[in-house]
C-alpha cells in the first residue's frame, strides 16, 4: 500500500510538470555556501534561496534546474523536506545540453506574490563539455573556444545562466539550432531576476583565490577547512551579471586606471603591453569601477564579461577586438544600472566612440553601420507585442538600438554631458523618465521626442528620402539651396543632410519627426552635383532612398 502511495506521488508529479509555469517564480535570493574542489573537477552547494510568487495565482507545484552533470540532493521548505522528482530537461541554456530538473510539490500553496525560502542542497562535477555545440554541427575545434567553462586543477572557470546553470534557475526549454532561443530565454531570465540579490561563500581546496564576479565581503572562520580557503562575495544583480567563478595561478600588473591584468605563467611580457594599453582607456564619466582582466589558457577563446571582470587571452599582441573587449568592459563597470539598454547600450557605444577617437568619425560610422543589418533583420520580425528599449530584455535589439541611441544623443547635442551620467545613480531610477530628466537639466534640451520614439516606445526605425532639393545662384556667388527631407518611418530623428558641390562637400544636421518632413538651407561654394541624408550614423530601415543626384542648377524645384 504503502509503495502505491509513493508511486501514485511520483505520477501525479511528473504529470503535473508538462504543465507547469516554469515562469511563476522569481528568484529574489541566494545564500549560497559553494565547496569546490578542482583536482576532482567537484562542485557542492548547499544553502538557501528565496523564491516570489510572480504569477495571478497560487502555485504548489514549481521547478529547480541545474546543469546535468549536477544532482539535486535535499530540497527542504521551513526545515522540513519536500517531495520532489528529478529528470533530464533538454535546454542549451547549459553547456551540456541538458539540465536536472527537480519538479517539487509544496505541502501548500503559495499565494501571488508570496515568497518561500528553500533549503537546497547539490553537487556533482563541472567538465569540459562542448555537447550542446557539437550536435548541431560546430566544429568541435571551434565549439572549444565558445563553451570553456569547467573546474580543473589547473584552470577554472565557470560563468552563470546561458554557459552553466550552477546555481538553481527556472526556465523553458532554449535549442541553439532554434534561432535565437538561447538568448531570448536567457534575456528573459535576465529581466525577470534584475532585482535579486546574491550572497556566496567559496570553500576551495586549492589555496589560489577566487575571483568573482561581486564585491569581496568578509569570510567566515575558517575552521571548518582542513586545507586550501574561503572566500566570500555579494553580488547585487545576478539576473544582469552573469556569477562567475575563477580560479588560477595568476600574477598580476596594474594599470594606472583601476584596470589590473591577471595573467598566466609565460605571459608577463604580454601582461606588461596589455597593462600599458589598457591605461589608455577613457571613458567619458568621471566615476569608475575597478575591472580584472582575467587571462583565459585558450589563446583563441571567446572574451566574456560581467561585474568587474574581463575574461579573454592574453596574446602577444593585443587585437583590435581585445581592445574593444576592454573598453566595452570598463564602459561597462562605470554606468551601472539595472535597465539593460542604459549599461549594455552605453558600452557598446563606447567602443563606437573609442574607434571614433582613435580612427576618426567615418571608421566609427563604418563600425555602427556594421551592426545595423542584424539590427534592421531583427525589426522586421519583431512581434506586435515586442517591448521598448525602456523595459527591453538584453538581445541583438535592445544592444545595437540602444549603441545607436546613445551616438545619435551625442550628435545631437555635441557631447556625451558627462556630468548627467555622473549623477545617474540605479537605485534613484524607479521613474522610466530619470535617465532623461538628467540629460534635459544638463544640455537645457527637452528630448521628450526623441525618447518617446527610441526609448519609450517601440516605434521600429525612421526611413529617410532626399523629397526634393532647389537650387539658385547667389549674386554674391555661390549657391543657397534648399533640401526637404521627408521620413517614411515611425521614429524620428535628427540626420546629417550632406551636400557635394565640386570637390566641397559641406553637412548640415536636420530634425526629422516621424511622417513628416523636413527642410534646410545649405551654401555651396559651387553647383551642387549630389544630396546624401544620413551617413550611417542614424539605423534605417531601408537605406535605398538615401542619395539624390541634382541634375543641374535650376530656379524650379527638382522633385523626386
Amino acid at each position: 500500500m504503502k509503495f502505491l502511495c509513493v508511486v501514485c506521488a511520483l505520477c501525479g508529479l511528473a504529470s503535473s510538470s508538462l504543465g507547469l509555469d516554469r515562469g511563476a517564480f522569481t528568484f529574489t535570493r541566494y545564500d549560497l555556501n559553494v565547496r569546490v574542489e578542482p583536482e576532482q573537477q567537484r562542485l557542492a552547494v548547499r544553502g538557501k534561496i528565496i523564491l516570489r510568487n510572480d504569477s495571478n495565482s497560487p502555485q504548489k507545484n514549481f521547478v529547480l534546474q541545474i546543469s546535468s552533470t549536477l544532482n539535486w540532493q535535499s530540497i527542504q521548505a521551513d526545515g522540513k523536506p519536500v517531495q520532489f522528482e528529478t529528470h533530464q530537461y533538454i535546454s542549451d541554456i547549459d553547456h551540456t545540453g541538458a539540465l536536472t530538473e527537480a519538479v517539487v510539490s509544496l505541502p501548500q500553496a503559495v499565494m501571488p506574490q508570496a515568497t518561500i525560502e528553500l533549503q537546497v542542497g547539490y553537487e556533482g562535477v563541472i567538465p569540459f563539455d562542448t555537447t550542446r555545440l557539437t550536435r548541431i554541427g560546430v566544429p568541435n575545434d571551434k565549439a572549444r573556444h565558445l563553451d570553456w567553462d569547467q573546474i580543473s586543477r589547473s584552470f577554472t572557470a565557470v560563468r552563470g545562466i546561458g554557459y552553466v546553470v550552477w546555481y538553481p534557475i527556472a526556465t523553458e526549454a532554449a535549442n541553439l539550432s532554434e534561432d535565437n532561443t538561447v538568448e531570448e530565454v536567457t534575456a528573459r531570465w535576465k529581466s525577470r531576476e534584475s532585482d535579486a540579490q546574491m550572497s556566496v561563500v567559496f570553500e576551495s581546496t586549492s589555496d589560489k583565490p577566487v575571483f568573482f564576479s561581486g564585491s569581496a565581503s568578509a569570510a567566515p572562520s575558517r575552521k571548518s577547512l582542513s586545507i586550501g580557503r574561503i572566500d566570500a562575495f555579494s553580488l547585487t544583480r545576478p539576473g544582469i551579471d552573469v556569477p562567475t567563478l575563477v580560479i588560477a595561478d595568476y600574477s598580476q600588473v596594474t594599470a594606472p586606471n583601476q584596470i589590473t591584468i591577471q595573467y598566466l605563467s609565460n605571459q608577463n611580457e604580454a601582461a606588461k603591453d596589455y597593462a600599458e594599453i589598457a591605461g589608455q582607456i577613457e571613458t567619458v564619466i568621471p566615476k569608475e569601477g575597478a575591472l580584472q582582466v582575467l587571462s583565459l589558457p585558450d589563446p583563441e577563446a571567446s572574451s566574456f564579461v560581467s561585474r568587474g571582470m574581463l575574461l579573454m587571452p592574453l596574446k602577444s599582441e593585443m587585437t583590435n577586438e581585445a581592445e574593444l573587449a576592454m573598453v566595452y568592459a570598463k564602459a561597462r563597470q562605470s554606468l551601472l544600472s539595472s535597465r539593460p539598454w542604459i549599461e549594455d547600450g552605453f558600452a557598446h557605444y563606447a567602443q563606437a566612440a573609442f574607434v571614433e577617437k582613435v580612427k576618426g568619425r567615418q571608421a566609427a560610422v563604418s563600425y555602427l553601420s556594421a551592426h545595423a543589418s542584424a539590427l534592421i533583420e531583427a525589426e522586421k520580425a519583431k512581434s506586435a507585442d515586442s517591448r521598448a528599449l525602456i523595459d527591453g530584455s538584453d538581445d541583438v535589439v535592445l544592444q545595437t538600438k540602444s549603441m545607436y541611441v546613445w551616438w545619435m544623443l551625442k550628435d545631437m547635442i555635441g557631447t556625451l554631458f558627462s556630468d548627467a551620467l555622473a549623477q545617474y545613480d540605479t537605485s534613484k531610477d524607479g521613474d522610466p523618465k530619470y535617465m532623461q530628466a538628467l540629460i534635459d537639466k544638463a544640455t537645457g534640451k527637452n528630448l521628450q521626442w526623441f525618447f518617446d520614439d527610441w526609448v519609450y516606445h517601440d516605434h521600429g526605425l525612421p526611413d529617410f528620402r532626399v523629397d526634393q532639393v532647389f537650387s539658385s545662384a547667389l549674386d554674391r556667388g555661390g549657391f543657397l539651396v534648399t533640401v526637404t527631407i521627408e521620413n517614411l518611418g515611425n521614429a524620428g530623428a535628427e540626420v546629417p543632410v550632406i551636400l557635394k558641390a565640386g570637390d566641397d562637400e559641406i553637412r548640415q544636421r536636420l530634425e526629422v519627426r516621424a511622417r513628416a518632413k523636413a527642410s534646410v538651407r545649405i551654401e555651396a561654394p559651387s553647383a551642387p552635383t549630389e544630396v546624401t541624408v544620413n551617413d550611417g550614423s542614424v539605423p534605417e530601415s531601408d537605406i535605398s532612398n538615401n542619395q539624390f543626384k541634382i541634375p543641374s542648377p535650376s530656379p524650379s524645384p527638382a522633385v523626386r
